[in-house]
């Protein structure tokens, strides 16, 4: 009952973001994240003790304006997610353009499968769905929400154009299976891990458990990894999907230590964009919450 209760009061949000022209849904829509912002103390204390961590040269004052950013750009995405019904191949490159796209189209044709490294960053939803729009399907590998009824909205919204998603319990088969038929999977790998499934390597400095599975995967398939990063850019008033060259991954013959190398080498990646653009990161999530045996806890 409560689940259906959430889900009727976000509905009518959710039914103007997508009916509003795209300006003023995404005006609204940040208009709303910044009550959240203002009123959602916990986020805001998470946020504020991630930023205080990552930088703590900076003022409290700079970094709550980082903060601020964060929120503005969730406001900004979850317009366009709910404007998803209405793009098409024809209007799409309105809302997303393409930036280093030769990169993915040399990955895809070594016909070994492409693993999309990407983050909870920038316009991440945008990025599989515009990609899809353009005839490059994926598959997603994600977390079903807590709330039934919004996480069937988010499945139909994700997987109009021929998207799959991937369920993180069946994780290592459904990416081996898509390897090996030269597909391309999409992966979220800033997010806080348990062991054995995480391992721990530096982000920003600070140990963080790591999802280990896009190494162990790359390694054994010979997969192309890509990153791939939805960036919100101010000049364009657009987003632009950015594909880097493949990584080269490390290969020494001790398999557990190339695991831990090349998941190193793909957090650094993330912390890269993240440093760049600090405001599109979602620094609300308790990214450092797992801590090595013995380590006192962060928050």
């Amino acid at each position: 009952m409560r689940r259906k209760l959430e889900y009727a009061a976000a509905w009518p949000f959710i039914k103007i973001l997508g009916t509003l022209p795209r300006p003023l849904s995404r005006g609204f829509a940040i208009g709303i994240s910044q009550v959240v912002y203002l009123l959602h103390f916990r986020l805001r204390q998470v946020g504020m003790r991630n930023l205080a961590m990552v930088f703590p040269e900076k003022s409290e004052a700079e970094r709550a304006r980082i903060l601020r950013g964060v929120f503005t750009s969730l406001g900004r995405q979850l317009a366009e997610l709910c404007q998803f019904p209405r793009y098409t191949p024809e209007n799409i490159d309105e809302v997303v353009v393409y930036d280093g796209l030769e990169n993915y189209e040399r990955a895809y044709a070594r016909k070994k499968g492409v693993l999309f490294l990407t983050a909870h960053f920038g316009g991440w939803e945008l990025s599989a769905f515009a990609h899809s729009l353009h005839g490059h399907w994926l598959h997603v590998v994600m977390r079903p929400m807590d709330n039934l009824y919004l996480d069937r909205l988010l499945q139909r919204h994700r997987t109009m154009y021929g998207n799959k998603t991937v369920a993180k319990d069946d994780f290592v088969r459904g990416l081996l299976a898509a390897m090996k038929a030269g597909e391309t999977v999409g992966i979220l790998m800033d997010t806080n891990m348990t062991p054995p499934q995480g391992i721990f390597v530096n982000f920003f400095g600070i140990p963080a458990c790591t999802a280990s599975g896009l190494a162990r995967i790359a390694l054994r398939t010979d997969a192309a990894v890509v990153p791939g990063f939805t960036i919100w850019d101010p000049a364009l008033r657009k987003y632009r999907l950015r594909f880097d060259p493949a990584l080269e991954l490390v290969r020494t013959g001790n398999l557990e230590a190339d695991i831990v190398a090349n998941t190193q080498m793909f957090t650094k990646v993330i912390e890269d964009y993240v440093r760049k653009y600090p405001d599109q990161w979602l620094w609300v999530h308790r990214r450092w919450k797992t801590r090595p045996e013995g380590q006192p806890p962060l928050y």
